[in-house]
C-alpha cells in the first residue's frame, strides 16, 4: 500500500501538482501549504491528499479552490476571519473590537493594550500571544478545524522611540481553503531573507498603514511589494489619510474603497493583479 501511495503521488507530481501530507501521516508538526516552495512553485495548487485516487484528488482541489473565507474588518488592527468550516478567528484581539459572538481563536501582539489583553474571557477556546514571557520566541503551531494557524516572530521597539525588544512581535499566518492570509502585527522593522521564507506565499496580507507607528510608509510599501499578495487589506491607520499610503504604489497595484467592512474571498476569485482594498470603518 506504501508504495502505491508513492507512486501516486509521484504521478500527481509529475502532472505539476504540488501536495502536503495528510494530517494523520505527519510526524510532529503540521506542514504548511504556504512556505517558500511556494515561491518556487507559483502556478502549483497546494492541498492535503484524502485519497491515492487521482480523480477524488482533482475533485478535492477544485472544491478547495471554491471554498470562501469571510474577512471583517472589525477596527484598528482587528479582523474576523470565518472559515467554510465555521471556525472563527480575531486578530490583534483586545476587547475594544469585538466580533458578534466570542471568536473561538484570539491572537494578539502587545505593542500596546489596543492590540492584547490579559483577560480575554474562557469563551475563547485559544488564546495565541505573539510573544513569549521565558524569554524564547513565541511557537504556535495550531490546528482548528480546517484552520492551521503558526506564527513568524519579529522584534517590536520597547516603548515609543525605545530599543528592539526581540520576538516580541509575531506575524500570524492563517492557512484555510487553500488560501494563505497574514496579518502583519504591529511590525516595527523591515523583513529580511529568512522572515520572507518562514512566511512563504501570502494570498491576502493584512497591513498597517499609519506612516511610522509601526514603521515609515517607505519600509510598509517595500514589504508588501515583496510579498507579492494578491489582496492588501490596510489596517491600523492613524495620522495621515489612507490615500497617502496608496499614493505610494506603481501602477503594478490596483486599488479599492470596498463598500463593505467585509470581503469574502476564495482561490478562485483572488485578484489577477494585486489589489489594495480598503474596508469599511478604516
Amino acid at each position: 500500500m506504501l508504495r502505491s501511495a508513492v507512486l501516486t503521488c509521484a504521478v500527481l507530481a509529475s502532472a505539476g501538482f504540488a501536495f502536503l501530507q495528510a494530517p494523520a501521516l505527519a510526524q510532529e508538526r503540521a506542514v504548511s501549504q504556504c512556505q517558500a516552495i511556494a515561491q518556487a512553485l507559483p502556478d502549483a495548487g497546494f492541498v492535503q491528499l484524502a485519497s491515492a485516487d487521482p480523480f477524488a484528488f482533482s475533485l478535492q482541489q477544485a472544491a478547495t479552490r471554491d471554498q470562501t473565507v469571510a474577512i471583517t474588518f472589525l477596527g484598528h488592527s482587528t479582523f474576523l476571519l470565518e472559515t467554510p468550516g465555521g471556525v472563527t478567528i480575531a486578530t490583534d484581539y483586545s476587547g475594544f473590537h469585538r466580533p458578534p459572538q466570542p471568536p473561538m481563536v484570539a491572537t494578539m501582539n502587545k505593542a500596546h493594550s489596543t492590540h492584547y489583553t490579559l483577560t480575554p474571557g474562557p469563551e475563547i477556546a485559544h488564546v495565541l500571544h505573539g510573544w513569549s514571557d521565558d524569554g524564547n520566541a513565541a511557537d504556535h503551531d495550531l490546528v482548528v478545524g480546517d484552520a492551521y494557524i503558526r506564527n513568524v516572530p519579529t522584534d517590536i521597539r520597547a516603548g515609543y522611540g525605545g530599543a528592539m525588544e526581540p520576538d516580541g512581535n509575531s506575524i500570524f499566518i492563517f492557512e484555510v481553503a487553500g488560501l494563505c492570509v497574514g496579518h502583519l502585527g504591529h511590525l516595527h522593522h523591515e523583513l529580511d531573507e529568512t522572515d520572507y521564507a518562514e512566511i512563504g506565499r501570502l494570498d491576502v496580507v493584512m497591513v498597517p498603514v499609519d506612516g511610522g507607528l509601526t514603521m515609515g510608509a517607505e519600509s510598509m510599501v517595500r514589504v508588501v511589494t515583496r510579498l507579492r499578495s494578491a489582496l492588501i487589506l490596510p489596517m491600523h491607520r492613524r495620522g495621515p489619510p489612507v490615500e497617502s499610503f496608496l499614493g505610494l504604489f506603481g501602477p503594478g497595484f490596483d486599488r479599492k474603497m470596498a463598500d463593505s467592512a467585509t470581503v469574502t474571498v476564495s482561490l478562485r476569485t483572488l485578484p489577477k493583479k494585486p489589489l489594495i482594498m480598503v474596508l469599511q470603518g478604516l
